[in-house]
């Protein structure tokens, strides 16, 4: 008869308390501190100049539906000038 080995099952703090410890351990055993530079795909200034034209165009899109469909318009209207000159005109009637 063969004996089982249990395993007593490890949370993911241990694991990677685990692997924090084995990474020091490679470090300390070169006698030189690894320098681990990260690479990103795009530069910060690209992801915001993205994220400012990401919401002008949600911005026109909102316009366009909620002009056109919940408002039962046309959709192309909700960009005209004399739209919005209008909207102000009634908002800021007195």
């Amino acid at each position: 008869m063969v004996a089982k080995e249990t395993t007593k099952p490890i949370s993911r703090e241990e694991v990677k308390k685990a692997k924090k410890s084995k990474k020091e351990q490679e470090i300390h055993e070169e006698g030189r501190q690894k320098v681990i530079v990260r690479v990103r795909l795009l530069p910060i200034w690209v992801r915001v100049l993205l994220v400012l034209i990401l919401m002008v165009v949600s911005t026109i899109a909102g316009l366009i539906v909620g002009y056109g469909v919940i408002g039962s318009g046309e959709p192309k209207d909700a960009l005209e000038k004399s739209t919005w000159q209008h909207i102000i005109d009634l908002v800021e009637k007195e």
